[in-house]
């Protein structure tokens, strides 16, 4: 028999903290993850039914240098229209000029960042990594082969994220990430710093940055221990980086051919190779076990 009262459907829904303009997408009050700059908030897409992250920049951050702003704005319409399968989806994004917000809509991932993926699952092959570098490659490379190039400058194991259940990773976050003319040169500082490379910190650099980062993800994706995490301030992470110490966590990984590879993509600039050359490396090859498994 059918309840007399018409609200007792509702009452054990999870109310929405807040909705977008178009009353499409709601926020949840879980927090997924927070940055310097960020916080990402389970959101629900009602038209198609599936989990989104809702992303929000609190607008307080740039009222210094509302240039920031405006290169942020400008940044992320560009990231609105980027398609590969190794980037996170940008569906929707707005400014909450009562809340003071800048607030973006994106993929969501079902099994979270890399990081916390990782350290869930501490049993993890050399086959496991090769696939996820793969993936993450072919991310960078669609980034820096755009025009106008694409530098994401923050890469590191917190946003790149993953869907366990068939392996698919992407790389998120890239609401910070430089847009570069034709030289592919930025001179701005901004990251993570133990996933930064040396030319960051002189602020001229270009889009090899990422592949140094991406070589640190590595050493965390072996280990699952934060590059440089012996350090206790940003200044010996720097001394370190910049006098080229390896981190120590680096003398944990056993496998001489992986070591060999994240060497070669913290080199120094003018030797580290493009995303496309590492895609071709012989480390990277599908090996015949791999192919009648049918990874890719």
């Amino acid at each position: 028999m059918p309840s007399e009262n018409p609200e007792s459907p509702d009452q054990d829904l999870e109310p929405f903290i807040e909705v977008d303009p178009s009353g499409r997408y709601g926020r949840y009050n879980d927090l997924l993850g927070s940055g310097a700059v960020k916080k990402v908030y389970r959101g629900f897409d009602q038209q198609e039914g599936i989990d989104v992250a809702w992303n929000q920049v609190k607008l307080t951050n740039f009222s210094q240098d509302p240039t920031v702003l405006k290169r942020l704005v400008s940044e992320i319409k560009l990231l609105q229209t980027l398609d590969n399968e190794n980037i996170i989806v940008l569906y929707s994004f707005w400014m909450d000029i009562e809340k003071s917000t800048l607030n973006f809509i994106t993929e969501a991932c079902a099994s979270g960042n890399l990081r916390d993926y990782r350290k869930k699952h501490r049993r993890v092959s050399i086959k496991a990594i090769k696939n996820w570098s793969r993936q993450i490659l072919r991310g960078l490379e669609y980034l820096h082969t755009h025009e106008p190039c694409i530098i994401h400058r923050d890469l590191n194991c917190s946003n790149i994220f993953i869907n366990g259940n068939i392996g698919k990773v992407k790389i998120g976050d890239l609401g910070l990430a430089a847009v570069v003319g034709k030289n592919h040169v930025a001179h701005t500082l901004l990251g993570t710093p133990e996933f930064m490379a040396p030319e960051l910190y002189e602020e001229d650099y270009n889009e090899l940055v990422d592949i140094y980062s991406f070589g640190m993800c590595l050493v965390e994706m072996a280990t699952t221990e934060i590059p440089y995490s012996e350090c206790d301030s940003i200044a010996k992470i720097y001394r370190k980086v910049t006098s080229g110490v390896m981190p120590q966590a680096f003398s944990i990984i056993k496998d001489p051919e992986l070591k060999a590879f994240i060497i070669l993509c913290i080199g120094q600039p003018r030797a580290r190779p493009s995303a496309s050359n590492l895609l071709q490396d012989p480390f990277l090859g599908v090996t015949s076990s791999e192919e009648s498994d049918g990874s890719t």
